[in-house]
Formats: C-alpha cells, structure tokens, sequence
C-alpha cells in the first residue's frame, strides 16, 4: 500500500507543503533500482579479462555479455509506455526490478560463457525499462515548479554510478570473485523491491495503444544478426558467419523500416528522420557513441592484458574518465543556451579524437600517465559533447513527433552501443592474429598485441575525426511555438517513455 504522504506531491503545481522529505521514500526506491541497474552497464567490462580466463574462451566470445544485454535493452525500451499503459507503472517498475534481479543472480551462477550471455539477455530484458518508468515516476510525484531540483537529486548517483563501478567491478574481482558482480545486485534488488511495494504509490492504467508486434519481433532480430555479422566480420568479412549474419540482419532491417513506416502506432517513429536537421544529429550522436563506447571497453582490456594492472587497479584509473564527463556536462549545459550545439560538439569530439590518435601511438613503453592524460581528455570530450548532442535532437524533431523521440534515440544508442563493442573487438582480435601471424622468429609477441591495440584506437580516432567534421554542418533547429508549455505547464511525463 502506497504511504500516505504521497497525494501530495503529484498535485499540478503551487503545492506550498510539498517538501524533499515527503516524497523521499518512493524517491529512493527509484534511486535504488536505478542506480543498481546502471552500476551493472559499467562493471562488466572491467571484468571481462577474468572472464576470458576463467571459462578459458576468446574475447570474442565474451564481448557477447556485452553486447547481447545491450540488444536486450534496445529491445525494450520502445515497450516501457505501452507496458505502464497496460499494467500500471509501479505494477512493471517492480517486474522489471524482480527480472533484473533474478538475471543477475543467474549470471553469478554461470557455468558456461553460453550461460552468461543467456542470462545477460535477461538482465537487460528486466534492466531496459528500470530508468525510463523511474524517470517518469519522478516526474509524476514532483510538483512543475520542484520537479528541475528532484531531477537534479536523480542525477547524483546517475553521474556517480559510472564513476565508481568500474572500481567496485575491480575490487570484487580480485578481492572475491567475479560472480559477486553480478550477485551483489540480489539484496540491492531486494531492497528496491520491497521499498517499491512499499512506497511507490499505486498508478493509473490507461487504454494501452495498439502493440506493433510485428516490429516488436522484426527489431530485435534485424539488430542482433547485423551485430553478430559485424562480430564475426572481425575475422574474415567474407566467411559464411560473416555473410549470413549481414544478409539475415539486413533482410529484417528492411523489412522493419516498411513495417514501422506503414503502421499507424509503430514500435520506433521512423518518419522522423525525414527532418534533414534531426537526421544529421542523430547521426552525429551515434558516431560519437560508436567512437567512445568501443573505446571505453578496449582501454580496461589493454591495461589488464599488456600493462598488467589488476582489476581493482584499472577500476582506479578509469575513474577519472567519468569524474572530467561530469565536469564537462554541467559546463557544456551552461553554454548550449547560449552557443548552440554546433561549437561545443566540434570542441568535444575534436578532443576525443586527440585522445584517441595520441592512444594509437602506445608502445610495450607508453607510460600510464600517458594513458591516463587521454582518458581524462575523453572524458572531457564526452562531458562537452553528448548532452548538446541529445539535447540538439531533441531540438530537431519536429513539435508532433517530439514525444516519439526520446524511445527512438535511447533504443538506438544501445544498438549503436552493441555495434561498437563487437566491431572493435572482432578488429582487435583480427589485427593481433594477424601481426603474431607475420610476426618473425623470436619477435616479442607483445608487440604484436600492442600493434593490434593501437590499429583498434586509430580506426576510433577515425570515427571520431568523421564527426568533427559532420558537426561543422549541425544547424540551429528552426524556432517552433512550444505547444503545450504556455501558461507554465509541463510536458507530460508519458513523453520520457514515448506515449
């Protein structure tokens, strides 16, 4: 039963007794869910050397944890609005806690890396909706004129999540074991569950929309087969696995873009793309994901399989990454009201891309200070230029598609997000084969890898260099009436779940 503190703060606006304390407990049980869901996106990958050892595969094997949960997200989050619309939002906030909950427990007790991806799939089926329903939770319990300062204190440990899981990951691993982070998530799970039943007040159903199955069935299948192909095409782009996976992927994806566009409730709004403007952000956004986030997974590779520093040890020297984006995102914020996107998405990647070059050079001699000045620059390259981006695309969607938006985009992100870390490491893996292969007798085989790594940060500098100069070509969105905010109302929360 919900507490009865709670009618309070959903009223539309000039509530005088609404206070911070009336809605803090449902407010840290969305806190709780969320942060646990998060922390769990960033500790994998410190963690995947030990899983290559310890089940004794490849790294291209492996990158399938990775990848598959994030496929799995993309999957569903278009269905977050449809799902709260059927069933009630605190009904599928708490499923969606349990599912994730329960995945991680099944991955903590993987015996075969088959497994661990299978039940990393779960944990993303569960883990995709936990942030979009809490967001609009948030958005709902809080009164217009509070809700700016609520959404800060959400986005506390949002920024610090990502800090510091890369250094749970490490100390979990050396100092306990690698199934402890996935375990960990069972009491914090069990804890945002009962403070969710608990707290969370009860939610309206609406009249669900039509359920755009054939798109539901058609995404995830066109998405995970091209990621599998470009996996695979690490290896030999002419292989059976290599082709079968591109043909099936890209057959789907086709046939998925006449579904969406025929349909009147599509799973994904893809008329929005006719707006030239929206479609050049976009595009722009993904590049930088693609050069940053395959990035972010080969860098705790290389200090854990060529500068051998422990997990606990990367984890630390990682955190800066995270510690200069948060500097960056409150400053580019700041000046994105009064620059626009353009100057201040040249400047960030423009920085990433430097970063990236300067890694591109490391030798078996490359100093850790080295690596840390270009983690930091990234970092700051990120921080300067994502939130502009997003905030960019936003900006570009035309007034009537706007609410459709934000699915479109974060599904997109977690494909574009799978696309990077199986291309990278398919390259990767690809490039070190080939240099031991070429490599002469008594050569040192470090060098080799080394090589390997480098080739793999150049062709992200590459990415990276391709968006500095689409960026030169963002342009202010044409200024539209803001339907439906005059007078000081909001827009309705729906719209972060893409009613």
């Amino acid at each position: 039963m919900s507490a009865p503190t709670q009618a309070k703060p959903t009223s539309a606006g000039g509530n005088d007794d609404f206070s911070l304390k009336a809605i803090l407990p449902p407010l840290m049980a969305i806190i709780v869910g969320m942060i646990m869901v998060i922390l769990d996106s960033t500790v994998v990958n410190n963690a995947i050397p030990k899983l290559v050892e310890y089940f004794n595969t490849d790294l291209k094997t492996i990158q399938w944890t990775v990848t598959g949960y994030t496929l799995a997200l993309s999957a569903v989050i278009p269905l977050a609005g449809w799902m709260t619309d059927k069933f009630g939002s605190k009904q599928i906030f708490m499923v969606t806690i349990a599912l994730f909950t329960i995945g991680s427990v099944l991955c903590g007790i993987a015996q075969t890396p088959e497994q661990l991806i299978i039940y990393r799939v779960i944990q993303g089926l569960g883990g995709g909706m936990v942030s979009p329903i809490g967001m609009a939770m948030v958005f709902k319990l809080a009164p217009p004129e509070r809700r700016g300062s609520i959404m800060g204190v959400l986005g506390i440990p949002m920024l610090m999540a990502p800090a510091f899981g890369p250094v749970l990951s490490g100390w979990l691993v050396d100092s306990v074991s690698w199934h402890w982070i996935f375990i960990i998530n069972l009491p914090i799970g069990i804890i945002a569950f009962i403070l969710g039943y608990k707290y969370l007040p009860k939610s309206v159903r609406h009249k669900a929309p039509h359920l755009d199955v054939l798109g539901m069935c058609l995404a995830p299948i066109a998405f995970s087969m091209l990621a599998y192909g470009v996996s695979e095409g690490g290896t030999s782009w002419t292989s059976a696995s290599t082709i079968t996976g591109l043909a099936v992927g890209g057959i789907a994806l086709i046939i998925f873009i006449f579904v969406e566009l025929s349909q009147k409730e599509p799973l994904l709004e893809l008329k929005v793309f006719r707006s030239s403007d929206f479609t050049r952000s976009i595009i722009l956004t993904w590049i930088v994901q693609l050069a940053l986030f395959g990035a972010m997974l080969i860098v705790p590779l290389y200090l854990q399989g060529v500068m051998h520093y422990t997990a606990l040890e990367t984890g630390w020297i990682l955190m800066p990454q995270a510690i200069f984006a948060g500097i960056g995102m409150p400053i580019s914020g700041r000046l994105f009201d009064k620059i626009g996107a353009r100057p201040l998405a040249f400047g960030g990647l423009a920085a990433v891309s430097v970063a990236l070059f300067m890694l591109s050079g490391i030798s078996v001699n490359t100093s850790l200070w080295v690596i840390i000045l270009c983690i930091c620059i990234m970092g700051l390259g990120m921080g300067f230029s994502m939130m502009p981006l997003n905030t960019h695309v936003l900006n570009s969607a035309p007034r009537s598609l706007v609410s459709r938006v934000t699915p479109l985009t974060t599904a997109a992100q977690q494909v574009v997000v799978s696309f990077a870390v199986a291309g990278l490491t398919g390259y990767l893996t690809s490039q070190i084969t080939s240099y031991t292969a070429s490599a002469g007798a008594g050569a040192n085989p470090l060098n080799a890898v080394v090589q390997g790594y480098g080739d793999t940060f150049f062709l992200s500098a590459c990415i990276a260099t391709a968006g500095v100069v689409l960026s030169l070509i963002l342009r202010k969105p044409k200024k539209l009436k803001e339907e439906g905010t005059a007078g000081g109302e909001n827009p309705d929360p729906a719209m972060m779940m893409g009613h």
